[in-house]
């Protein structure tokens, strides 16, 4: 009975020991951790933006869309001035299976080349 005292005594000690470690761990995270966020929201001042930098960056991105649809439909009007033939559209539309439209679209891509459009639709 003695040899089972001695260990339930062992495991209080160890436990006890385990316990006090614990909250000095605790109490060092504690304060460090506040210590830290301290001197992270010292660093950090609120900032406004102004009325005027909203309206110029609104005006920059609205441009820069413009600018887009521009050069889009410049394309659109190029690629609309290749010459393709009926022919060649059906023989994209029947070896590749795809619709009417996508084929004129990778025919008139590749310039109405009919080997490279079906090259470009296989890789």
């Amino acid at each position: 009975m003695s040899d089972a005292v001695e260990d339930q005594e062992i495991a209080d000690g160890e436990s006890d020991s385990l316990q006090k470690t614990a909250l000095k761990k605790e109490k060092k995270h504690d304060n460090v951790g506040v210590a830290d966020l301290e001197k992270v929201t010292d660093y950090v001042e609120e900032k406004e933006i102004s009325s005027p930098a909203i309206s110029d960056a609104m005006a920059v991105i609205g441009n820069k869309k413009q600018l887009e649809n521009m050069e889009k439909a410049e394309r659109e009007k190029e690629l609309a001035r290749v010459k393709i033939r009926k022919e060649d559209v059906e023989l994209i539309m029947s070896e590749m299976m795809i619709s009417k439209t996508v084929a004129e679209r990778n025919l008139r891509v590749h310039r109405g080349d009919v080997v490279a459009t079906l090259a470009a639709l296989t890789n």
